[in-house]
């Protein structure tokens, strides 16, 4: 159903529920509405921007749900669009949500989100002290659940690259792992695209005179934008760690080849002896002395097993072999 929840607020307390359509409540002082749907349809976000004066062109871009973070203002409104993301295998998934600010209503509408509102808001209602604050701390609630969601995903990716770094360095990557490598790099670079215009807006509700928005609850809205550079630094930290995993992984399988390319050339050398003197003894020519020596045989081998084996011990000490 897209109406997850629609109550009045009144002195930080859940008070009577309200209708999409109905007629606005009669509200005083912190009281104020708040509104939670998902995947709503066209009629009920026109129905509640009669009822609570909401803007169209933000109307529009609720229902679109393809829009990137940005904050808004229409008259005395705000309109806040916030990215959500999950991990799905090595795919990070994105929803939406958008927050309709006044001074006494707070409208979300969610899109593709894989965690709903419902413990965060039975999280606030826990808190009255906080809760009658109005609107404005409730968009930081929301905010900072948004941007909460974010550590578990980068935290997950980074375990994921450990264990390609533990592999990396007992054996070698393979192809389909640094193809993996690859996507969750990709993967980190969109999520970057989503993180700065996140930190944008969190940037201007902390810095910016908005509507809606009160002196007391910058501070709130400073603390999600620090959580915001936080994750920012962890995917940059966390691309540069998968472009060294995948350059340690080249270097050490260039460095296997030279050690196989220095055992074939030392033992190409060492065989490369007992071929010569056979190469010789093997010309077939009547004229030489060595073949009518008796011990002649003997002493060739000799020869070729003592020298192989000091080419041996020499490649040995330089570790060639």
């Amino acid at each position: 159903m897209p109406v997850i929840a629609s109550f009045v607020y009144r002195n930080g307390r859940r008070g009577e529920p309200l209708t999409v359509n109905g007629t606005p409540p009669l509200l005083e002082g912190h009281d104020f509405a708040w509104i939670g749907l998902h995947e709503p349809v066209p009629s009920e976000i026109e129905g509640l921007a009669a009822t609570y004066g909401l803007h169209q062109l933000a109307v529009e871009d609720a229902l679109k749900a393809h829009q990137v973070p940005k904050v808004e203002v229409y008259g005395d409104q705000l309109f806040v669009i916030a990215k959500t993301a999950h991990l799905e295998g090595d795919k990070i998934r994105y929803g939406e949500t958008a927050i309709f600010v006044g001074r006494q209503h707070i409208i979300t509408v969610r899109h593709g989100s894989a965690r709903a509102h419902t413990d965060l808001r039975s999280q606030l209602e826990a808190s009255p002290q906080l809760l009658s604050q109005g609107p404005d701390y409730v968009l930081h609630a929301i905010l900072d659940f948004i941007v909460d969601g974010y550590l578990p995903v980068v935290q997950e990716i980074e375990d994921k690259v450990l264990k390609m770094e533990k592999h990396m360095l007992a054996s070698f990557l393979e192809r389909e792992q640094i193809r993996r490598l690859f996507r969750l790099r990709r993967q980190l670079i969109l999520f970057g695209r989503i993180l700065g215009p996140m930190s944008d807006v969190t940037s201007k509700l902390v810095h910016l005179d908005l509507p809606c928005i009160d002196e007391n609850a910058r501070p709130f809205f400073r603390d999600v934008h620090d959580h915001v550079s936080r994750v920012e630094s962890m995917v940059g930290g966390l691309r540069e760690v998968i472009t060294s995993v995948f350059e340690a992984s080249n270097l050490l399988e260039q460095q296997r080849q030279g050690a196989i390319t220095r055992q074939l050339a030392a033992w190409a050398a060492i065989l490369a002896v007992p071929t010569a003197i056979a190469g010789i003894y093997g010309m077939n020519f009547e004229n030489m002395p060595e073949l009518s020596t008796r011990y002649g045989y003997y002493v060739v081998i000799a020869v070729i097993a003592a020298l192989c084996g000091i080419l041996y011990y020499r490649f040995k000490r330089t570790g060639w072999l």
